[in-house]
């Protein structure tokens, strides 16, 4: 996934793709995500100790909590970006943006079937597979925006897919961080 998000970033700067450079930028937040909550897992899977007597399982917590921020954190970047978009126009190749960006939906399917079994188990896992899902929903926004922007020469489109997705990600974010606060809270069980 990562060298992909690497093609991504590229074919982001070739096509001119603010959409394109953003879905770059949630599937390296995807990785780093993913990474965050292997280690998790691994931690809160060691046994407890003199200092942590009930072990280490509020690390896969913690994570899903760092993820929802790093979620936020993207969809802010992707907002501020695509408002400037909308000011200043640019020329974008739609037919290279389509290309680029169904490698990317292959590629998070691909992620987000991997993921699957674990996400009902761990809010950590949940917190990836949330990562993984908007990331989803990005790359097909930005095939959407690629094929408007090929066929018709709606260049809006751009911004406007990068907007509408900043939206669900931060949506995926503010549940993500609900429920790590709740946890961390010890708030009531709904």
């Amino acid at each position: 996934a990562l060298s992909y998000a690497g093609i991504e970033l590229v074919g982001g700067l070739i096509t001119g793709s603010l959409a394109l450079l953003a879905d770059s930028l949630h599937m390296i937040s995807d990785v780093a995500a993913l990474g965050l909550s292997l280690l998790a897992v691994w931690m809160a899977s060691r046994p407890a100790s003199d200092r942590r007597t009930f072990g280490n399982s509020r690390a896969e917590i913690l994570a899903a909590l760092a993820n929802g921020l790093a979620l936020a954190v993207v969809a802010v970047f992707i907002t501020v970006h695509a408002i400037e978009r909308f000011m200043t126009p640019r020329d974008v190749a739609g037919g290279g943006v389509m290309v680029v960006a169904g490698g990317g939906l292959l590629i998070n399917l691909i992620s987000l079937w991997i993921l699957e079994a674990g996400r009902g188990e761990s809010l950590n896992v949940r917190g990836a597979w949330l990562h993984v899902a908007s990331d989803t929903l990005a790359s097909v926004g930005v095939i959407i925006a690629g094929f408007g922007i090929w066929a018709y020469g709606w260049i809006w489109l751009d911004p406007t897919i990068s907007i509408i997705v900043s939206g669900l990600v931060l949506l995926s974010a503010w549940h993500l961080i609900r429920e790590a606060l709740d946890v961390l809270m010890e708030t009531v069980p709904g």
